[in-house]
């Protein structure tokens, strides 16, 4: 219920998630849509990147405010703080504020004057100010830091490289906002670098008891973590796609046209392919680099074919081999036959 600076750059950090998991997912997916000459009818979802630039914006964002109070000469207090989120951030449409001049809030009984809120992708959150600016300073003597560096242990010495003599800087050290900052800027970097598979988790109800299931608390989660938005371009795109090059060399086997070798472009091939197993039109599509599927059944059809084959290529191959063994073993029998028979003529 009373949240302060550790939950709003925690909250910060959900926001940058929820961003890469839309660019990921829904962004991504619809661009490719387009990008490969599929039909497609725009999905609209919210993107968040408005409400990730009201905090980490460089000059009006709220970190970037928090940094100039600590940072400026002056009285520097909490409501100071609080009054220049009102100037700048008055007309934003996901800050409240009941001290920012706003009619829409000035009778909001429900929003403390030394609080203010932010209408984050999962819902509105109250903040109290109270807190910010001392939390925010970095109040690690250079020292101490100094004193930790030259510990034995390596990952003591590791958690304050700012303590090496040979990078010491007489600068005031960066506030907690800006580091946080940073190192989310780094986990985001890292994550776009990757191919990263997501796992959502619901939580069924607040007692972490089994066999409970709040249908609301449910239903709240499944809204603001975009799984509703997410399903709807599931559902209405395909489920799997593929480069022509792999599909044709993983399914080929099903087709006598394109088993064991097809000589002309990949995506001729797989079109031949799906056209002798008689797959409906409906269910793929023909991207300029891919092939799109639309239902999982079909794929899984696909698989089930590969499957049958391989077994029957298995007993093919087991035939051919016992032939050739019992072959080889009776012409050996055979050669042998002839010798013992021939030595056997000359001495009888």
């Amino acid at each position: 219920q009373d949240n302060s600076f550790e939950q709003f750059i925690i909250n910060y950090c959900n926001e940058k998630l929820q961003q890469i998991f839309i660019e990921l997912t829904l962004k991504e997916e619809q661009e490719e849509y387009i990008r490969e000459g599929i039909e497609w009818t725009h999905i609209e979802y919210f993107n968040n990147a408005i409400i990730c630039d009201l905090i980490e914006n460089n000059q009006t964002g709220i970190l970037a405010m928090l940094d100039e109070e600590c940072l400026r000469p002056g009285t520097v207090t909490d409501d100071t703080f609080l009054e220049k989120l009102n100037q700048v951030c008055a007309t934003h449409q996901h800050f409240e504020s009941r001290m920012s001049k706003c009619s829409r809030f000035l009778n909001d009984t429900s929003l403390p004057h030394s609080c203010f809120r932010i209408q984050h992708y999962a819902g509105k959150v109250m903040y109290q100010v109270e807190g910010f600016v001392d939390k925010n300073n970095d109040l690690l003597y250079r020292d101490l830091s100094q004193a930790m560096w030259k510990a034995n242990h390596s990952l003591i010495k590791a958690l304050f490289p700012e303590g090496n003599p040979a990078k010491i800087n007489l600068k005031r050290p960066p506030t907690a906002g800006s580091q946080f900052k940073a190192s989310v800027a780094t986990l985001m970097k890292n994550l776009q670098d990757k191919n990263p598979n997501y796992i959502r988790c619901i939580k069924p109800n607040e007692k972490k008891a089994a066999d409970i299931f709040n249908e609301a608390l449910v239903c709240h989660q499944i809204r603001y973590l975009g799984l509703l938005e997410n399903v709807r371009v599931r559902r209405a795109g395909y489920a799997f796609r593929q480069a022509y090059e792999p599909c044709l060399e993983r399914y080929k086997m099903l087709c006598k046209q394109t088993w064991p070798h097809w000589r002309g472009p990949a995506r001729a091939g797989v079109e031949v392919l799906f056209n002798e197993l008689r797959i409906p039109e409906e269910e793929f599509s023909f991207g300029r680099s891919k092939i799109f599927i639309r239902n999982p059944r079909t794929l899984f059809k696909l698989e089930d074919l590969r499957k049958q084959r391989l077994e029957d290529l298995a007993t093919l191959i087991e035939k051919i081999y016992r032939g050739w063994k019992c072959r080889t073993r009776f012409l050996l029998m055979k050669r042998c036959q002839i010798v013992i028979a021939s030595w056997y003529r000359r001495y009888a």
